[in-house]
């Protein structure tokens, strides 16, 4: 025991309640960088895309990783707005109001992008159908996309921001030093409300997100069938 923890009897608790609360993070930021990779792929190959994979980066903070997969998100609304922009071009008003509407069925949507899909993409497919609605005609995904890209701003403004990811991989002790490191002692509380207050609605904002891209690659996979 350290003699800190002697005169402070909650520190033990305390660095185990960082250490979780830190883990926790990582993993939801893991998942994010997976997904949006998932997402990246299924555009590169149905939608004729040309994005770029992302990684942690395992030496730079929480801050420094938020940002890439910001910036890979931002890419990805930019290739979806020109597709949503094709559509609206190529469509009569009433069918791309029809591809907004979410009493529509799915299928008949599909049905009405299979008609001009060919016109915006060299090689036109049921599968690319299948992700323009998924991804372009859903103001449900459009929201999951904006949400996670909000929370993910919030963190890395956050007093987490500057606390490096690399400690994923040490002990307790360890990322507790590295995360004083970080931030002032004194802010150290604030530091695990901070965490348990992201937490949430990173849980929840990467929990949709993948849940969504899921569900995209699910059709393209039916599709294919």
């Amino acid at each position: 025991m350290a003699h800190s923890d002697l005169l402070y009897p909650e520190n033990p608790r305390r660095r185990e309640e960082v250490n979780h609360l830190h883990q926790q993070l990582l993993d939801c930021l893991s998942d994010s960088f997976h997904a949006t990779n998932k997402l990246i792929g299924v555009l590169n190959m149905h939608l004729g895309c040309r994005l770029a994979a992302i990684e942690m980066k395992r030496d730079g903070t929480i801050k420094e990783n938020c940002d890439i997969i910001i910036q890979a998100v931002i890419k990805i609304q930019k290739e979806l707005q020109k597709v949503d922009e094709a559509l609206k071009d190529k469509l009569e008003p009433t069918l791309y109001r029809k591809l907004q509407d979410i009493k529509e069925r799915e299928t008949e949507k599909i049905a009405i992008v299979q008609k001009v899909i060919s016109v915006i993409l060299e090689e036109a497919t049921s599968a690319a159908s299948a992700v323009a609605v998924k991804l372009v005609g859903s103001n449900v995904t459009s929201g999951i996309i904006n949400k996670l890209v909000t929370v993910l701003a919030q963190i890395g403004a956050s007093l987490l921001g500057s606390i490096g990811v690399a400690v994923l991989g040490l002990g307790v002790d360890m990322i507790f030093r590295a995360i004083l490191g970080a931030v002032e002692k004194t802010q150290l509380q604030a530091a695990i409300k901070s965490y348990e207050k992201h937490l949430v609605e990173f849980k929840s904002a990467s929990e949709k997100y993948r849940h969504a891209i899921t569900e995209v690659t699910n059709a393209v996979e039916h599709q294919m069938k």
